[in-house]
């Protein structure tokens, strides 16, 4: 098995698409079509600060993760927040996750980001198992105020 993570490509459409709509399902999300087709426009945008990457196995796109690389207030350098990460089932605890996280974190090595962080449901135990390989969960709570509208 070979694994490749590469950024995303106008060619990777319909398999994101595929994975974004397990994604949404997923965390039981409807997000609207307007929403996804912004989401993959911003990380088509060469300028935008939304950025996406594919997990090829053997010539197959079976992750993808999307990341905001951002100014923070505590650095000088920007922060990569680890927006949306997916690994189809039947590619689940061959490292293809792990890969995506991986070259995110080698990414703000070599971009001089200050950190890359991310979040995930409490009760996502596989997600949270990937993520402890990388490091501990910190003592910030999350909260989240909807806005009429989203």
């Amino acid at each position: 098995m070979t694994t490749t993570i590469r950024a995303i490509t106008p060619a990777d459409r319909v398999d994101w698409l595929s994975l974004w709509g397990d994604y949404c399902r997923f965390y039981e999300a409807d997000v609207p079509a307007a929403v996804t087709d912004n989401t993959w426009t911003m990380m088509m945008d060469p300028v935008s600060p939304v950025h996406g990457l594919v997990a090829e196995v053997d010539g197959r796109v079976e992750g993808f993760a999307s990341y905001v690389v951002h100014p923070y207030t505590w650095s000088t350098r920007p922060a990569c927040y680890l927006e949306d990460l997916f690994v189809r089932p039947q590619a689940r605890g061959r490292g293809v996750g792990a890969a995506l996280v991986r070259a995110l974190i080698d990414a703000a090595g070599e971009q001089g980001w200050g950190r890359v962080y991310w979040m995930t449901r409490e009760d996502n135990a596989a997600a949270r198992r990937l993520y402890d390989r990388f490091v501990g969960r910190d003592a910030f709570v999350r909260y989240l105020v909807p806005i009429a509208g989203e």
